[in-house]
């Protein structure tokens, strides 16, 4: 009798736990420890064609932010070599590698050297001095920066320790948008502008600080090897020190990204106010100035003038609007009717007076020409009255010629003297020139022309 064959038990699916894990861990594609290790060590290095890209780079978002292309500074941010050392001083922090560290931010300070200085002469020699929009955008870092740099450098390591590379580097480098920054601090420094340059350079600090800081948490989530302390104490210190960095560069940003929500709230709440009490006053409102940090809101109307009552009762809603404290000023402008015959004739009056002086300038210049165009008729006259005495003083001067006065063609019609001289022995090159500075002057002519030939 045969043995029951034993039935082969179909493979259980994956619990749903090991199911995510799997989907999202770091470690199934991630390249070698060794490629790693190279790469990013390689990425550090600030030489070679690295500093001229810098510069270039960094003279190409100057440009964009001093003509507000938004085309001409993502441009710049793609080509930008700034990444590298950022990301490998958050690779050695993460390793504890500190030889690592110091290489990175001694590359990181010179970048951001060449940077600045690249930024400074540009902005000191353009022609193009007001600040555009998109310099001031980077003059007033917050939370959201913070948080963008955080992104932005996880994504970026991420992408940096994968077998595969892909598109993340650049797209890392636009979103954390490190030269920008460096630029606007350059601008601050051309223009002697000390807070434009403490807002920007905050702004460089907390990317460079937080890409950093992404790095250190990747890289402890990857397993990378790293080196262990023999001391505990100094590990704990070591660790505390790199959470008050980061604690000190990231808490002034909080405190700007509440100013920063506070002031949009009560510009929010400006505007509508404005919107919804003056219209039902029944005036037009031509300008609408809201200054968020004074607690200030300044109108332009046009229309039937409001009675000081009127306002002030609409200043007293102002706290019931959520904007208590606030100061409302108010400039008003009546309506009056045009007189439309007194319009037309204004209008008639300057064209005729505009057609008068017209007249007169054209008549002035006519009378110049005609003046102008009278003396050299009185000066052709003379000389040619007196042709015989210039050919006889001519002789005088050089008994050897025969001389003859006449006239020449010139361009566009017009003609000068000519004055033909056959010489038996002709006088030196000196002698000639001379004769014809002395031609010129005795006829009143600057193209007179002499002409010394021998007889043929």
């Amino acid at each position: 009798m045969n043995a029951p064959q034993p039935v082969e038990q179909p493979p259980q699916p994956p619990s749903l736990r090991t199911a995510i894990a799997h989907r999202f861990s770091l470690l199934d594609d991630k390249a070698d420890d060794a490629e790693i290790d190279r790469s990013l060590r390689a990425g550090v290095e600030l030489s070679g064609a690295t500093p001229w890209i810098l510069m270039f780079a960094i003279l190409i978002a100057s440009v964009g932010l001093n003509t507000n292309s938004n085309a001409v500074i993502i441009g710049a941010m793609l080509v930008s070599p700034l990444m590298g050392p950022i990301v490998g001083m958050g690779y050695g922090i993460g390793i504890y590698d500190f030889a690592l560290i110091r290489r990175s931010l001694f590359n990181l300070a010179i970048a951001a050297g060449i940077s600045l200085v690249t930024s400074t002469v540009y902005f000191l020699l353009t022609p193009l001095g007001e600040a555009q929009s998109e310099l001031l955008a980077r003059t007033t870092p917050s939370l959201w920066d913070v948080l963008i740099a955080l992104a932005g450098g996880m994504a970026g390591i991420i992408g940096q320790t994968r077998r595969e590379k892909s598109n993340v580097i650049p797209g890392v480098a636009i979103a954390t948008a490190l030269m920008p920054p460096l630029c606007t601090a350059g601008y601050g420094l051309a223009n002697g502008n000390w807070q434009v340059f403490g807002g920007a350079f905050y702004l460089f600090s907390i990317n460079c600080v937080f890409i950093a800081f992404s790095a250190v948490v990747i890289i402890d989530l990857l397993r990378l090897p790293h080196r262990k302390f023999i001391d505990k104490v100094k590990e704990r210190r070591v660790k505390r020190a790199l959470l008050a960095i980061v604690l000190l560069t990231g808490l002034p940003s909080i405190w700007l990204a509440a100013r920063l929500v506070d002031n949009e709230l009560f510009s929010s709440k400006a505007r509508a106010f404005v919107r919804d009490e003056f219209r039902a006053a029944k005036v037009h409102v031509v300008e609408t100035h809201i200054d968020a940090g004074k607690h200030e809101i300044e109108v332009t109307l046009i229309g039937p003038r409001m009675p000081k009552t009127a306002i002030t009762a609409m200043e007293t809603k102002l706290a019931g609007a959520g904007m208590p404290g606030t100061r409302m000023i108010v400039h008003q402008a009546e309506d009056t009717k045009v007189d439309v015959g007194t319009l037309k004739a204004d209008i008639l009056a300057e064209i005729v007076k505009n057609s008068q002086q017209a007249l007169q300038e054209r008549d002035d210049t006519i009378a110049a020409l005609r003046k102008q165009l009278a003396e050299q008729t009185a000066t052709r006259q003379d000389w040619i009255a007196g042709a015989g005495d210039i050919a006889r003083e001519f002789a005088a001067q050089f008994p050897q010629c025969e001389a003859l006065v006449g006239q020449v063609a010139l361009a566009e019609g017009k003609t000068a003297p000519l004055l033909s001289a056959t010489c038996r022995r002709l006088p030196s090159p000196a002698q000639v020139k001379q004769a014809q500075e002395w031609f010129r002057v005795r006829t009143k002519f600057t193209d007179a022309q002499l002409l010394v030939t021998r007889p043929r």
